[in-house]
């Protein structure tokens, strides 16, 4: 029994490490966007990608058929909705221009691609809400590259279609270069006795 058991760790183990080594980076790009940390130094980022990975290690053998990226990425957008408090004080991130909540929305819409309803329901909001948070912090985002630019030429006012897509880009500008250095920086994959290393 404790030899089987031991297989089972360590077969739980390599998958693990395996799913990290794919996609910590992007989910570590994901959090830190949302935490609205600068790329180079991002520990709240960091720390609340590692929480949401030690949650699905824990479930692991429970997702069976189902995609463990889905899982942790849920995971991240609902912890950091109910935490959502102490992310208000944005540190010069990408969007910290942006409340918490509509940061959550241009994440899960524009860089990951998640339907307004799939949103909706994960987040207990109705669809208008999700929709109109995303469009606010979509106006707010232009808004603030006129200004860096300083000021669009007149008439050049993008439509929502083309506007969403000049958004997207830049979030997710970068991510390839920084995937592999994150990927490493928060691979909290399991250590000895199958557990996840850093995990409370």
């Amino acid at each position: 029994m404790g030899e089987r058991r031991a297989r089972e760790q360590r077969r739980r183990a390599r998958e693990f490490e395996a799913f990290v080594a794919g996609a910590a980076g992007r989910l570590l790009h994901a959090a830190t966007l949302l935490t609205g940390e600068p790329f180079a130094s991002a520990p709240a980022a960091r720390e609340l990608l590692v929480g949401a990975l030690s949650r699905t290690y824990v479930d692991w053998d429970r997702l069976r058929g189902e995609d463990p990226y889905e899982h942790t990425r849920q995971d991240l957008a609902a912890h950091f909705a109910h935490t959502a408090r102490r992310y208000r004080r944005a540190r010069g991130g990408l969007l910290a221009g942006l409340p918490p909540q509509e940061r959550l929305m241009l994440v899960l819409r524009l860089y990951e691609g998640v339907a307004e309803e799939q949103v909706a329901a994960a987040l207990g909001l109705p669809v208008e809400r999700v929709r109109a948070l995303c469009t606010r912090g979509m106006a707010t985002v232009l808004s603030h590259e006129r200004a860096r630019r300083g000021g669009s030429p007149t008439g050049a006012v993008p439509d929502a279609e083309s506007a969403a897509t000049g958004i997207a880009s830049r979030i997710v500008t970068g991510l390839r270069h920084r995937g592999a250095a994150a990927a490493g920086a928060v691979r909290h994959g399991p250590g000895a006795g199958g557990e996840p290393r850093g995990a409370a």
